[in-house]
């Protein structure tokens, strides 16, 4: 059995902080800078003048003109649900996270330490605290489902495998929407299905896989599975160990100032006992922002380093993302390498010094620009009248 603990609106309570009463007024999260111009999560009150997340800003704000939009904060929910991860993981869960605010785990196992199935996900709620709903089923989807629809105050909800395909075929196929993915496709494919007169899971659950694939494609097979409760088995997380630095920043700052705290950043990251020697594959650089709200972004390396002036290269370039000036800056590492060791060189070779440099400055511009950043010029027939013929462009070697 799988289980599903779920937070509701876990991002909007994120980025509300400590400013509870506006769950109890109509609130909504706005768009991330640069996204679409929809609204996130939104409180109990929105949804009470009909506003969902997804919605248009225009038609929110049409709704309800005392909609307040507050700033996502998307550094500080990661956070949070870190923590709920971990305290997870402490009641020996193997726990795949989904988005902020949802986790499964796999719950036939731990019966041994806790007694019985409903005395895992009661543990497990304990371990998530706050509103938590829990419910447990054969498949992730029906397990995401009987949480979304249970009540926090209420006991965990199970789904035993015989009545999997009745509760499945109840439920409207508008529950997929933000489950096969962030894309536009999964919006589409509800409304295509819906146009259709295919409104409920146990219709889709009907159709032949081969009708299915041929009008909607891998999409629709993969939607089909869930209707049917035939999923993928549970990718639970690696264990991982926290290395993170953060600075907070006197005022408001950007450029030439932003930079020189990023390489502050690098360095207490390289010097900090917890990297143990290990090479860095993967880091997130996040801020937070002066007016409100947070920004973040992965940064993966082409090669595993412990360099500060290769992840400096790396760094500065997406500080040029952020959408306003910084309070905070903070750099976590996301993924270990192997464990660095440099090899002393007996004598000074300064040629092969200076072309394993260009090696990986070659590396480096192919990592942010692309495999055809860097071409040179071979000369193929620098004797034919056609100037076309007399050379051509191949990739720089790195080498």
């Amino acid at each position: 059995m799988i289980a599903c603990v779920l937070l509701p609106r876990f991002g909007l309570i994120a980025a509300c902080g400590d400013r509870r009463e506006l769950l109890r007024a109509p609130t909504a999260l706005a768009s991330e800078p640069g996204g679409r111009q929809n609204v996130g999560e939104v409180s109990g009150a929105a949804e009470a003048h009909g506003i969902r997340a997804g919605m248009r800003i225009g038609e929110a704000l049409s709704r309800c003109p005392d909609l307040t939009l507050v700033p996502p904060d998307p550094s500080r929910a990661e956070d949070l649900w870190e923590e709920v991860l971990v305290a997870l993981e402490g009641i020996g869960a193997e726990v795949e996270p989904g988005r902020p605010g949802e986790a499964f785990f796999e719950a036939s196992g731990l019966r041994g330490l806790h007694g019985s199935l409903g005395a895992t996900l009661a543990a497990a709620r304990h371990a998530a605290s706050g509103p938590t709903r829990v419910a447990a089923a054969p498949s992730r989807f029906a397990a995401y489902a009987a949480a979304a629809g249970a009540r926090t105050r209420d006991g965990a909800r199970i789904i035993t495998r015989s009545e999997l395909p009745r509760f499945l075929a109840g439920l409207p196929v508008s529950l997929l929407a933000d489950r096969l993915g962030a894309g536009p496709e999964a919006p589409d494919l509800v409304v295509a299905l819906e146009r259709l007169g295919i409104e409920d899971l146990g219709a889709l659950a009907a159709l032949p896989a081969d009708a299915v694939a041929d009008r909607f494609g891998p999409l629709g097979l993969t939607a089909l599975r869930m209707a049917q409760g035939r999923e993928v088995e549970l990718r639970p997380r690696q264990p991982h160990d926290e290395l993170a630095e953060s600075l907070e920043l006197p005022e408001a700052v950007g450029g030439e100032q932003l930079e020189r705290a990023l390489a502050l950043l690098v360095d207490r990251l390289l010097a900090a006992p917890a990297r143990r020697g290990r090479t860095i594959r993967a880091v997130r650089l996040g801020a937070s922002l002066a007016g409100g709200g947070s920004w973040r972004c992965e940064v993966p390396l082409r090669q595993a380093c412990a360099s500060a002036e290769i992840l400096r290269l790396a760094l500065v370039p997406r500080l040029g993302d952020l959408p306003g000036p910084a309070a905070s800056v903070a750099l976590r590492v996301t993924s270990f390498g192997p464990r660095a060791g440099d090899q002393l060189e007996l004598t000074s070779r300064p040629r092969e010094r200076r072309r394993g440099r260009l090696a990986e400055a070659v590396r480096q511009a192919r990592a942010a620009a692309g495999g055809e950043a860097l071409l040179r010029i071979l000369e193929v027939d620098g004797g034919s009248r056609v100037p076309e013929r007399r050379s051509m462009l191949t990739p720089f070697p790195d080498a």
